[in-house]
């Protein structure tokens, strides 16, 4: 069954969260899947992931068309592709419920810092709850 995982963000620091969370299912020898909105952020969160943190690397490409993602540990998504045969799915832009359930653990975000956003992650864990999911705030 699908466990999914609520992280709290207090600021709008979700690719600090994205590449930390990546690198922690990455040393459990996990695929990962990152869904983002638009190639814009695929572009941004691409960048970000080669210099975030100078002590370590996460492996990962971004599916934009041109690049073959099939061996790569990690890979960053803009639509319900899963190229890398992903066990873990980490959400910067939310995904179907039908997707969600082929993946071993989701990761979504509460984004506390904004009320709007807040609401949009409230509802999505009232969604989880309804297609029988059971959904957590994760540390």
């Amino acid at each position: 069954m699908t466990q999914v995982h609520f992280v709290k963000l207090e600021k709008a620091e979700r690719a600090v969260h994205l590449c930390t969370l990546a690198e922690e299912f990455l040393l459990l020898n996990k695929r990962v899947l990152v869904t983002v909105q638009d190639d814009n952020q695929g572009v941004t969160l691409d960048r970000f992931m080669w210099a975030w943190k100078k002590t370590s690397f996460v492996p990962h490409a971004y599916n934009n068309g041109t690049v073959d993602c099939l061996d790569e540990p990690v890979a960053i998504v803009t639509g319900e592709v899963n190229p890398n045969g992903a066990q873990v799915l980490i959400m910067a832009h939310p995904c179907s419920l039908e997707f969600i359930r082929r993946f071993e653990t989701v990761i979504d975000f509460a984004e506390v810092y904004d009320a709007t956003l807040a609401d949009q992650s409230r509802s999505r864990f009232a969604a989880y709850r309804t297609a029988g999911f059971s959904p957590r705030m994760r540390d």
